[in-house]
């Protein structure tokens, strides 16, 4: 391919992209949805195959991008104008924890583990699943989290109270399997958790989904058939 045919596919192309971007808005380029993203990966493929393979003409290139991009811009516009095809086309939140309790099904539905959402939720500064009170998955795999009332942003200046220590939340226990490290971590023995865990109705470490301890607040354990946050101070 000699330079200057590679020189115009490379400025057409590269007005072609300029103006289906002007044209479908911001949607591809912060790919709020998975179709969103995986039609930027496809133009971009396409673009870029058709720019260096000397066998396609420049025509090829319009016509290609014209195409696809008239698929997402008619898409686009039907979703701006039809609320259920909207839902279909872009997804709903998924209410993954509602009133402070993890709902499993929906979790599952959004093909997450307990791992995914904790990390999910370190990236919005919360350690700890016992501040939550809503936690929604958004459609682009965000996470959206209305916080507990006592867990609320506030500042100590608001009621002139001098400053505490903070505790950082402690996994003891993530499906079924006891993490020996952070145990010895907390200076505490397998005895003492296993009666902390009867305490919780839970006979068994296998029958745990997840145990938190907190500092001054105490063990939280999840069991894996009853769903339930249960605490004891």
């Amino acid at each position: 391919m000699d330079i200057l045919q590679l020189s115009i596919k490379l400025v057409i192309g590269f007005l072609l992209l300029f103006f289906l971007i002007r044209v479908i808005g911001k949607k591809l380029i912060d790919q709020i949805t998975p179709f969103h993203f995986i039609s930027a990966i496809v133009l971009s493929e396409l673009l870029g195959n058709a720019v260096y393979d000397e066998n396609i003409p420049v025509i090829s290139i319009v016509y290609t991008t014209v195409i696809w991009g008239g698929l997402l811009f008619v898409f686009e516009y039907i979703a701006q104008k039809s609320l259920l095809f909207r839902h279909f086309f872009e997804g709903q939140p998924t209410i993954v924890i509602r009133n402070g309790q993890i709902d499993f099904e929906q979790l599952n539905k959004a093909r997450m583990n307990i791992n995914q959402l904790q990390g999910l939720l370190r990236q919005s500064e919360i350690f700890s699943i016992r501040e939550v009170a809503f936690a929604l998955v958004e459609s682009n795999g965000s996470i959206s989290v209305l916080k507990k009332a006592q867990y609320q942003k506030t500042t100590l200046e608001d009621f002139n109270m001098p400053p505490h220590p903070v505790y950082l939340p402690v996994t003891l226990i993530k499906d079924g399997e006891l993490i020996w490290e952070n145990l010895e971590e907390i200076n505490k023995e397998r005895d003492w958790l296993k009666r902390e865990l009867t305490s919780h109705g839970v006979s068994r470490i296998e029958d745990v989904l997840l145990a938190e301890w907190l500092e001054n607040d105490g063990l939280m354990v999840i069991p894996h058939q009853h769903h339930q946050l249960e605490k004891v101070k």
